[in-house]
């Protein structure tokens, strides 16, 4: 096989270890190889780097283990060319293994081009990921103390949340606060009500009359406590983010005072961004904010994972599949087995599913009618999959061209078949006996 790489290395990599194994040529068709182990710490990972830089060596795979790859890729990516592979990919043939021969395999396989390396994205991207990330597990652990404030109430007697949409809004809120202090009086807290709740005064004082014990005020008073803890580390973070947004390629330019609507000037910038260079994240975030069922927050996570840049990836389709949403493919003696989708960008996949339910529940447009489509014949859930792959195909295509969501309609889908629904239709019609006779509308002017 032909040679690609003259000087490379390949890494077997562990948590406490890393077994290397580098090679170069020697003489016209031999070659000269080695191997040694070392630890995964700040000073042996230089020393393992020195060691590369003895032999020359140009590029450097290793596969990806877990996070362990992460302290080396971060020592080796503005030294080596590193390439990441996925596991599954560089699979040894069946026989005998050890640490030893893993890394000569992959050695082996870099020298030839044999292998294919994963998408690593930016540092700065990276570093919003990790933002995004976190403030994802800390809204569910939110999630998770206001269930247990909901259990704790039911506990007590207290049925607030059958009569108040949101106990955490101000009227709910304040009566939390009249539990803990010791209030017991149901008429007393029933007039906190505020808005349209105050219509729901005789409800709210049946709800509110329960049996509250010490120890119910005490586990309030601690649940209440941390979710008010959580919500201030979520403010931090969305700060936090919106600063590494802005470091996502070049800033936009500075906004006037007077500008109302921020969104809509940034979309506006994306508009006139030249086309051979990529969205700044605020940008890119702005932009997809015009999908159905995307919301703000929503939009910096697709960014933060998928990134602003689609040179990263050959074609639409690719990014669907990176992404863990396009539709698997095994075939065998001339059938189709199961289509079941590969893992891919767990965040992403979530995120693009929650947009996707979100854009099930809009009126007037292609997604929700595509979801009403599937779901009848597929299920719910394979529908919301479906879903969520058009919102990342129609992301990668307004991210490479600077456009806002352009939406097919509603009756997409009975204008692209109308001849066949119009028979399916008149059909049923009959067979409920009604005699039908179709006429076009005229329209008038």
């Amino acid at each position: 096989m032909q040679v690609v790489y003259t000087h490379c290395a390949g890494l077997d990599v562990h948590k406490k270890t890393v077994v290397a194994c580098r090679n170069r040529p020697k003489g016209s068709k031999k070659i000269e190889q080695e191997v040694k182990t070392f630890g995964t710490s700040t000073p042996d990972l230089v020393e393992l780097v020195e060691w590369l830089k003895e032999w020359e060596c140009s590029n450097v795979a290793m596969e990806s283990t877990g996070d362990y790859w992460k302290p080396i890729y971060n020592m080796m990516e503005e030294i080596f060319e590193v390439l990441l592979t996925n596991a599954q990919h560089v699979k040894h043939v069946p026989g005998r293994k050890t640490d030893v021969k893993d890394a000569e395999w992959l050695t082996d396989l870099l020298r030839h081009g044999l292998l294919r390396g994963s998408f690593i994205p930016p540092k700065a991207q990276r570093d919003l990921r990790d933002l995004t990330r976190y403030q994802t597990k800390v809204v569910q652990e939110r999630a998770r103390q206001v269930n247990r404030v909901q259990k704790l109430l039911e506990g007590a007697n207290i049925k607030l949340a059958s009569v108040a949409s949101d106990i955490f809004g101000v009227s709910g809120r304040a009566m939390l606060e009249e539990l803990i202090g010791g209030q017991t009086d149901p008429a007393v807290m029933a007039e906190l009500a505020k808005g349209r709740l105050r219509k729901k005064m005789k409800e709210l004082q049946k709800a509110l009359t329960g049996r509250v014990e010490k120890h119910h005020r005490f586990m309030l008073a601690q649940l209440l406590s941390h979710i008010d803890y959580l919500d201030e580390k979520l403010r931090v973070l969305d700060q936090q983010i919106e600063q590494h947004l802005e470091k996502m390629g070049e800033p936009p330019l500075l906004r006037d005072e007077e500008v109302e609507d921020v969104t809509e000037w940034l979309i506006k910038q994306a508009l006139a961004w030249p086309l051979d260079q990529p969205l700044p994240g605020l940008l890119a975030a702005a932009l997809l904010t015009t999908i159905p069922g995307v919301d703000w927050k929503i939009a910096i996570i697709i960014v933060a994972e998928l990134g602003a840049d689609m040179s990263y990836f050959p074609s639409a389709k690719h990014a669907a599949a990176w992404s863990g949403l396009a539709p698997g493919n095994h075939q065998s003696g001339g059938k189709h087995y199961s289509g079941k989708t590969k893992p891919g960008n767990q965040a992403l996949k979530s995120i693009l599913s929650q947009a996707a339910w979100a854009a099930s529940r809009t009126k007037d447009t292609y997604l929700s009618a595509q979801y009403q489509q599937l779901v009848r014949r597929r299920g719910k859930k394979r529908a919301i999959v479906a879903v969520a792959h058009s919102i990342i195909i129609s992301a990668y295509h307004m991210l490479s061209r600077h456009e806002v969501y352009r939406d097919l309609g509603h009756n997409y889908f009975d204008e692209r078949k109308k001849a066949a629904v119009v028979t399916h239709l008149t059909r049923r019609l009959r067979k409920l006996g009604y005699s039908v006779q179709l006429e076009p509308l005229v329209e008038t002017a």
